[in-house]
């Protein structure tokens, strides 16, 4: 380290002609002082100290300082960064001397300037370090912002870097804060982009969203999104099969440079744990053709599902329903009717119940509960009652559906807890509702097109079709209007109020479980003509629907679920354990933690809090950072409880093949750190750039004496000497 020490003064001519004024203005009048004394000694000594005083005192008001230039003697440090990740190895890079040549991978594009020898000309003045960064690792991505700051950390006398990237930044903080802590030192990034700017021509499948599990028997909805590059849109056929050997294939039209979703209907026929791919023959014009398959895992069970219908007249609308669910093999039926002419609640068949589940072991059992034209009073429900119901759905991931009557007893339910769950607002001064002479039909909304609860036929169009040639009804409830959480999946075709058309059919999620309402009570006449077609599917399908998250993972005590019910790679999952005891009560106090394993091998311990004593749940938080399927072990330490399960994260590799590069990136890292964005061919361009940089300058450290601590000291000596001698002469 070469230094350079200085004196500097900070005056302006004003500064120095007050300064030279006083000066010569103290020596005038110390000599006149003196030659009044008789050029006594004393005297003259006297005014010499205080002529030097002022002379120090004016020296210092043109502020002085000691400045000191220290130069290292090492030549300055350049690091080069090249990119090694994942999306490197997209073929996208075209020689503009041979356009006719097949392209090269990014990887290959940079392989020269990866090496040493391709910066030997750099190496009599400079250290040039060459080294890879965001090297492929499993669960991790590309992160700009670490590199930089490392080089930045690591060498003193870092003179510039070389970043060669595509610039996909998805990991870390943001590359532009590097990029300021660069400026600040003035260190300028040259940043050499790879890749072409456009999207190469290819048919991707992005999404396959696959349910945890099915029945076997039943249909399993299997959707999946297609993303196309093309031009042109095309009709690509969709493959499915499954490890059981089973296979179906579908015709998509695929939109040109947009995004197509659509879904196949796989039916199992045996439980079992099965892998499901999905792929889409390739396209001649794609250069990619590894992206085209998806595969996700999917648990076959023979399910029974517990349903509770509560109703107070046995109208045809209850019997059609109670029929339907008896009928199906999956469902397991309790019945309730509070018949007003009876003396004793019940019915005459065994799966009718004499009184309503009060105790929380048995009204737990049940998946979904249907609450048909009974309200609160002598021989319906209690207050206690509806509390519990509320708890069921809320705490319990149960579902619970709304069938009001023309009687009207339904509005005594929105003066008791129940009140919350409804998705609708009801018209208090219609407590019977509206009836008709003539049918009135429904009207799909957008949701309800897109729904699986009201899909009664494969395609979009034919089921459009079946809804409007549904069978009306004579009867709707009195309903002001949806709620904001609400979704409406099907409005009244005609009626309408200050609020819009009427709805009719909306569904919402309060708590863990989901709630439907459902305004009219004709869904039995769609029975008309095709017997069980429409009416057993579509309550089938609002059963499912209602009990499909409370049963994704079950063991003897303890029962598992998650939201999202479909699990992306970074996105929080929220998780909820219900404990019981053997019995079946709920434990109201226990220690709940889960092991997840990632399929890398990756362990995390999720901690689980109590969000309900009296219903035992439990519920913690959990952010995947991989793909794939993750393996759970679910323990309580006081209830003993343990359950054995996994779920499977939808989404690729954080690092995707086939991106165009993000020069927006790069180029915001050149321009904050005053360097420069070229191509991957440029490099004699950044080599005299690089050589024509000048000279850093130097460390400069400036000692300011006159607001020096010991400046301050000297003066107060000074004045004090100034004063004895004074005193000395006599004059005080």
């Amino acid at each position: 380290m070469h230094s350079l020490r200085t004196l500097d003064f900070v005056w302006t001519n004003w500064t120095a002609i007050i300064s030279l004024a006083v000066v010569l203005v103290t020596a005038a009048l110390g000599y006149v002082a003196w030659r009044r004394s008789g050029y006594r000694r004393s005297i003259g000594l006297l005014e010499a100290v205080r002529l030097a005083l002022v002379i120090v005192i004016a020296i210092l008001f043109n502020q002085p300082e000691v400045v000191e230039q220290y130069r290292p003697q090492e030549k300055p440090t350049v690091v080069v960064l090249y990119d090694a990740s994942r999306s490197m190895e997209t073929r996208d890079v075209v020689d503009p001397r041979h356009p006719t040549t097949p392209p090269r991978t990014r990887r290959e594009a940079i392989a020269e300037l990866a090496s040493p020898a391709a910066w030997q000309s750099l190496d009599g003045r400079m250290n040039v370090i060459v080294q890879p960064f965001a090297e492929p690792r499993e669960g991790h991505g590309t992160d700009l912002n670490t590199p930089l700051v490392e080089a930045l950390e690591k060498h003193d006398t870092l003179r510039g870097v070389v970043l060669i990237s595509d610039g996909d930044w998805n990991e870390g903080d943001p590359p532009a804060d590097a990029a300021t802590r660069l400026r600040l030192k003035n260190v300028p990034v040259f940043a050499v982009a790879v890749g072409s700017p456009t999207r190469l021509p290819d048919v991707e499948l992005v999404g396959l969203d696959l349910p945890t599990f099915g029945v076997a028997g039943k249909s399993v909805r299997v959707p999946f999104t297609i993303s196309s590059s093309l031009a042109r849109d095309h009709t690509a056929t969709v493959k499915l099969r499954s490890s059981s050997g089973d296979e179906l294939t579908k015709e998509v039209r695929v939109g040109a440079m947009s995004r197509t979703s659509d879904w196949l209907a796989w039916k199992p026929d045996t439980a079992g744990d099965y892998e499901v791919t999905v792929e889409i023959a390739p396209h001649p014009d794609e250069l990619l053709d590894d992206n085209n398959r998806l595969s996700a895992p999917i648990s076959i069970r023979d399910e029974r599902l517990r349903v509770l219908i509560v109703e107070s007249y046995p109208r045809w609308e209850y019997r059609y329903l109670r029929n339907a669910l008896s009928r199906d093999p999956g469902v397991e039926l309790s019945s309730l009717l509070f018949h007003p002419g009876l003396s004793k609640v019940g019915g005459g068949n065994k799966d009718y119940l004499q009184q309503f589940p009060d105790q929380l072991d048995e009204l737990s059992k049940y998946d979904v509960v249907f609450l048909g034209d009974v309200g609160l009073g002598d021989g319906q429900l209690t207050v206690e009652q509806c509390r519990l119901l509320k708890g069921l759905i809320e705490q319990q991931a149960s579902g619970l559906v709304f069938l009001p009557g023309w009687q009207g007893r339904q509005l005594s339910l929105l003066d008791t807890e129940l009140s919350e769950l409804y998705p609708v607002v009801l018209d208090t001064a219609q407590p019977g509702g509206w009836g008709t002479r003539t049918p009135d039909h429904f009207e799909l909304t957008e949701k309800g097109r897109q729904s699986l609860l009201t899909k009664l036929a494969d395609t979009q169009d034919e089921n459009a079709a079946v809804w409007e040639d549904l069978p009306g009804f004579q009867w709707y409830a009195a309903v002001e209007r949806a709620k904001a959480v609400a979704d409406v999946l099907c409005v009244h075709k005609d009626a309408a109020n200050e609020y819009g058309r009427i709805p009719l059919l909306a569904t919402r999620t309060y708590g863990t479980g989901k709630v439907l309402f459902m305004g009219t009570d004709g869904a039995w006449r769609w029975r008309k003509g095709v017997e069980d077609k429409y009416h057993y599917r579509f309550w089938g399908q609002v059963v499912r629907w209602m009990a499909y998250q409370r049963n994704m993972a079950k063991g003897e005590t303890v029962r598992l679920y998650f939201s999202p019910d479909q699990p992306s790679v970074r996105k929080t999952i929220t998780l909820h354990a219900n404990v019981m005891t053997a019995a079946g009560e709920p434990v109201q106090d226990d220690e709940v933690t889960a092991r997840i394993t990632a399929p890398s091998g990756k362990a995390e311990t999720v901690q689980f809090v109590s969000a309900g004593d009296e219903w035992g749940l439990f519920s913690g938080q959990f952010t995947p950072t991989e793909p794939g399927k993750h393996q759970v072990a679910l323990r309580g330490r006081r209830s003993a409880a343990e359950l054995d399960t996994s779920f499977f994260v939808q989404g690729g590799a954080i690092e995707r093949v086939g991106h165009p590069p993000r020069l927006d990136v790069l180029e915001e890292i050149a321009r904050v750190t005053q360097g420069k964005l070229v191509q991957v061919g440029e490099l004699d361009t950044v080599l005299r750039t690089i050589a024509s940089l000048p000279e850093p300058p130097p460390d400069v450290r400036r000692l300011q004496i006159w607001s020096s601590p010991w400046t301050a000291a000297g003066i107060v000596m000074l004045l004090g000497v100034f004063w004895v001698c004074r005193k000395v002469v006599g004059l005080i």
